[in-house]
């Protein structure tokens, strides 16, 4: 079985970053001309996110009120 420091550093397609995030592809697109959403890689020209970023902007989501300021 592999470690969980393995298992973060996995590069996964935007396919499978957007069913892990219940979100469209599309909207990972967009997100990646605005500069939102996790960060990825540009290998060639395939992009792919680091599951340890992916755990890291998820993180960073978590609110208390709805009238808590974003970062």
């Amino acid at each position: 079985m592999e470690s969980t420091q393995t298992l973060k550093n996995i590069l996964i397609t935007p396919e499978q970053t957007a069913k892990q995030l219940s979100l469209g592809v599309s909207t990972l697109a967009r997100w990646r001309l605005e500069g939102a959403g996790p960060r990825w890689k540009k290998l060639g020209r395939s992009v792919r996110y680091l599951q340890a970023d992916i755990d890291e902007w998820l993180d960073a989501q978590t609110r208390q009120s709805t009238s808590e300021e974003v970062e």
